[in-house]
C-alpha cells in the first residue's frame, strides 16, 4: 500500500544551498528516498551526497497539496 511522505533538507545550487519541501508518494521511506535523489539529479544535476535531508514523516494525503499526492489517494 503506497504512503505519503514529506521531507524537508537543503540540496547544493551553485556555492549556496537551497532548502526544500516535498511530498512523495511511496511504499516506505527508502522508496521516498530514492524518488527524492533522482528527482534532484534529473531537474538540478545535484549529485546524491549534496541532497540533505532532514526530516522524512508520513503525513496524511489529505494535508498535501502536490497534485501526484492527491491523484494518487483519490478515492
Amino acid at each position: 500500500m503506497v504512503k505519503a511522505f514529506r521531507a524537508v533538507g537543503t540540496f547544493r545550487s551553485g556555492v549556496k544551498n537551497q532548502p526544500f519541501t516535498i511530498d512523495v508518494v511511496a511504499d516506505d521511506e527508502d522508496g521516498a528516498m530514492e524518488y527524492i535523489y533522482s528527482n534532484f539529479g534529473s531537474r538540478h544535476g545535484v549529485k546524491r551526497r549534496f541532497v540533505v535531508v532532514s526530516s522524512m514523516n508520513e503525513i496524511n494525503p489529505s494535508e498535501s497539496t502536490d497534485p501526484r499526492v492527491i491523484s494518487a489517494f483519490r478515492e
